[in-house]
């Protein structure tokens, strides 16, 4: 039995929607926005960064949900983590909004726009406390 149950916790914690934080970017060609001035691609700048702000509180709220629901389901009532969403449409709109960011960027940087996306601090690493010599 308890084979089982881990069995259905590696399936459920695969199945489980990311963090915005941990979607990775999409590829998206610098090319489509060769041929825009500063203004427009400030422009779009905006646009996008407004949509990611918007999809990453619906992937974390789906992260969170989908974590919970793993608990739950391990602790209580198994069946229900074949009921878990996972990543979804959501998902990969985001990857693909951030790979816009990136060739925005690189096309302003090429441009001279000035223009960056403002990125959340990367947490410090973990330090591992020195054990003294005795």
């Amino acid at each position: 039995m308890n084979w089982f149950l881990a069995l259905c916790a590696m399936i459920a914690l695969g199945a489980c929607a990311k963090s915005a934080d941990k979607v990775a970017a999409a590829y998206v060609s610098p090319l489509s926005y060769q041929q825009y001035d500063c203004a427009q691609i400030s422009q779009e700048a905006e646009r996008i960064s407004a949509r990611v702000q918007q999809l990453t509180g619906v992937q974390n709220k789906k992260a969170t949900s989908d974590a919970v629901a793993t608990t739950v389901s391990i602790v209580v009532f198994w069946p229900a983590l074949f009921f878990i969403g996972g990543d979804d449409a959501t998902t990969a709109e985001l990857a693909r909004l951030k790979g816009e960011m990136e060739a925005i960027e690189r096309v302003s940087i090429e441009k001279k726009c000035g223009i960056v996306f403002e990125r959340p601090p990367e947490p410090p690493p973990i330090q591992r406390e020195a054990k003294a010599d005795r």
